[in-house]
């Protein structure tokens, strides 16, 4: 059975309802086991970290880059790195930020090198931008236009509702894209 982690951080419970739809869409995916674990809890999951094929990384974007729980738990990984226990596994990541923008793609780049000095496969959306031309719309797959790893944009006056239903279905697209890719380098 292939195994897939989602390790995030969310401040205010946007990320979180990102996460949940990514592993909505990782476990659409079969042969796929999926674990769901928030920063707060990586330090007692090590073992499973280890174990998984893939990896998905989530947080927040503040102040253009990744929230300080996250960059906790990436600083925490030295002693994983110091023995390259996470080389050619698949990893991809996840952000969320209030503004369109939000300078969210540093945060994404941040997950990115990261990856790559664990020696990691990264994964990107593989998805044409959506509301890009005069007939599209919010309501389009990957409306935000990211290939470098999925962004979500989360209006700051409001909770989770806050956040565009089709972020949460480009959340799910993008979490069986990421599942599909650990099966094929799993095998």
């Amino acid at each position: 059975m292939t195994s897939v982690a989602i390790v995030y951080h969310s401040g205010y419970g946007h990320t979180k309802a990102i996460a949940e739809a990514v592993n909505k869409g990782v476990a659409s995916v079969a042969g796929v086991t999926v674990h769901f674990m928030s920063v707060a809890d990586a330090d007692t999951q090590w073992e499973t970290l280890a174990k998984a094929d893939a990896i998905i990384f989530g947080a927040p974007t503040y102040m253009g880059s990744a929230s300080a729980p996250m960059k906790a738990f990436m600083d925490a990984t030295s002693k994983v790195w110091f023995t390259m226990g996470w080389k050619d596994k698949i990893a991809a990541g996840f952000t969320v930020s209030s503004a369109q923008s939000g300078d969210k793609l540093s945060t994404l780049n941040q997950f990115v090198t990261f990856a790559m000095q664990h020696g990691m496969i990264w994964i990107g959306t593989g998805m044409m931008p959506g509301n890009s031309n005069s007939k599209g719309s919010v309501d389009d797959l990957n409306r935000i236009g990211s290939a470098t790893g999925l962004m979500s944009q989360a209006n700051a006056d409001q909770g989770v509702e806050g956040i565009a239903a089709s972020d949460f279905k480009t959340a799910e697209v993008f979490g069986a894209r990421v599942a599909q890719f650990a099966v094929k380098n799993a095998a």
